[in-house]
């Protein structure tokens, strides 16, 4: 093979094969430890497998969600902490997949970056990995791509995919939905991962350095408190789903709050009546309401406001279904009922304390 005097390699060009080997090295032990039933493969080749039959599965519907962490990103990378959004990665995702009813099966991430760290690249993947085993699904393969030109060097966005399955007849949400269900609100772990090109805002408003203390959690730098990584409720939403057979919907409140999410799983018969009174918002939602201003309606359609996820159930049930995820460590409260459907699909009764 020729080569000229003054040939380019791809290194110079700013992709470094080696450094992606390194990745995949410091990786494997991570992967290892989300394997589950139906995933056991090593990653390396050109697709992941998974077998549905020894998953348990007998006549299941595959249930697939794909999402990111949005600008939460530039809140690690400036603070340097890269081991928690590849949970607020896995969380986005499969909480889409339990609120239809499906347990998630297996996980695959894109990592794109203008220069590949291996030990950064590692860090994402550790918080990757840790997603995975809250949830019981088996990260299968993923994509770490080094786009020097296309990123700044240091900075870098995820993408996640999950697939679930639910045996045939056993989606969410159901049919029977009726006036006086009880509507339940899971408490949320902090901002999660919406609303953060707002969140931003406020705190640049505010002149605080991500490694101040956090004005509504003083033990904490700011950024550690707003990397509060997404809960994940899979696993004790599919424990009570199954054993108490009692909810009827769930709604992942994500971008949108209440009023965008909640009516995506409610026929056009009904609208959710949300008693804001019973809300305990975290302190992080009253404080950047008060530094930015923001009015009540804005917050309840950019943040979850304390609640993550909500499941309709019927009435007779609403104790049942309460105590178990409970018992799962979940803190449930009873947020409001279905009613019938009036001008809009979420109606508020109250006031939100922030």
């Amino acid at each position: 093979m020729s080569q000229g005097k003054n040939g380019l390699t791809y290194a110079e060009a700013g992709v470094d094969i080696d450094a992606g080997n390194a990745l995949v090295d410091k990786i494997k032990p991570l992967v290892r430890s989300t394997r589950r039933p139906g995933a056991d493969g090593e990653i390396g080749g050109f697709g992941g497998l998974f077998d549905l039959k020894a998953a348990g599965f007998s006549d299941p519907v595959l249930v697939a969600a794909n999402d990111g962490v949005g600008t939460k990103l530039k809140v690690a990378i400036e603070a340097g902490i890269h081991d928690t959004v590849g949970i607020d990665l896995v969380a986005m995702c499969v909480n889409d997949l339990v609120v239809q009813g499906a347990e998630p099966l297996f996980f695959l991430d894109y990592f794109a970056t203008g220069r590949l760290d291996p030990d950064q690249g590692a860090a994402i993947v550790s918080g990757i990995a840790a997603g995975c085993r809250q949830a019981g699904c088996a990260l299968i393969g993923g994509e770490s791509a080094e786009m020097p030109g296309l990123y700044r060097d240091g900075d870098y966005d995820l993408a996640g995919f999950a697939v679930g399955a639910a045996e045939r007849g056993q989606l969410l949400p159901t049919d029977d939905i009726a006036e006086g269900d009880v509507i339940l609100g899971l408490s949320s772990s902090g901002v999660h991962s919406n609303g953060f090109s707002l969140v931003r805002r406020i705190v640049d408003k505010a002149g605080l350095a991500c490694d101040a203390p956090a004005p509504f959690a003083p033990e904490r730098t700011l950024a550690e408190a707003l990397l509060e990584p997404t809960r994940i409720y899979v696993k004790p939403l599919l424990n009570a789903v199954r054993g108490t057979h009692g909810i009827k919907a769930l709604a992942h409140i994500t971008g949108g709050g209440f009023p965008d999410n909640i009516p995506r799983v409610l026929t056009g018969d009904w609208s959710a009546e949300i008693d804001l009174d019973a809300i305990d918002a975290p302190p992080v939602f009253g404080w950047l309401q008060r530094e930015g201003g923001v009015a009540d309606e804005e917050m309840l359609r950019t943040f979850n406001c304390g609640i993550g996820m909500i499941a309709v159930v019927a009435a007779g049930q609403a104790a049942q279904v309460a105590a178990v995820l409970n018992q799962a460590g979940e803190t449930v409260t009873s947020i409001g009922r279905i009613v019938p459907r009036r001008d809009a699909g979420v109606i508020y009764r109250g006031t939100i304390a922030l």
